[in-house]
């Protein structure tokens, strides 16, 4: 099998920025990451992708962010709104099947608290973890001040993204 940064190398310039796309939802991320390519290795890769992201502003993490459907929302309803990343959001947020209604109840309820608190959705790296572990982490961060909560969105974004990359080998199409 390839290793991911062999496949990002060797797709043109709109197709990995398309891949990168489907990683990371900043723009701005992309550009950079697509303007450094070729890389001589996945952990060159996965160095770049981490620097990149630390380089970024907050305008610029709020656009990742809103790439991401909402911990607990169906993302095969969304097919129009994440058409990039809806099998990766699905398989990310597993965990959530097999939840009882009240605890995805409290997360839809949790959620609209957030989003209101702090004007972005919950973002945190959802790959094993259960829905009663999303709830518990999305309620202990809700009394943070907006600062240091866009701050632990951002390390988990970063979290994300390097998952992703990871698993760019897995992707079917990633032209398109």
């Amino acid at each position: 099998m390839n290793e991911p940064h062999e496949i990002l190398n060797a797709l043109d310039e709109i197709a990995a920025a398309a891949a990168l796309r489907r990683c990371c939802g900043s723009e701005r991320w992309v550009i950079a990451m697509n303007r450094e390519r070729p890389y001589a290795s996945t952990p060159a890769l996965l160095a770049a992708a981490e620097r990149h992201w630390s380089l970024l502003e907050g305008r610029d993490l709020l656009e990742a962010f809103s790439q991401h459907p909402q911990i607990g929302e169906d993302v095969t309803s969304l097919p129009q709104r994440f058409v990039a990343t809806q099998t990766l959001s699905a398989r990310e947020q597993s965990g959530l099947s097999g939840a009882d209604e009240a605890t995805l109840l409290a997360l839809r309820d949790s959620n609209r608290a957030y989003r209101k608190r702090f004007g972005f959705i919950f973002i945190v790296c959802a790959s094993g973890k259960s829905a009663g572990e999303m709830l518990s982490l999305l309620r202990a961060r809700l009394p943070n001040e907006r600062a240091a909560e866009l701050a632990l969105a951002a390390a988990e974004q970063a979290k994300i993204t390097a998952l992703r990359l990871r698993g760019l080998p897995e992707l079917e199409g990633l032209g398109g």
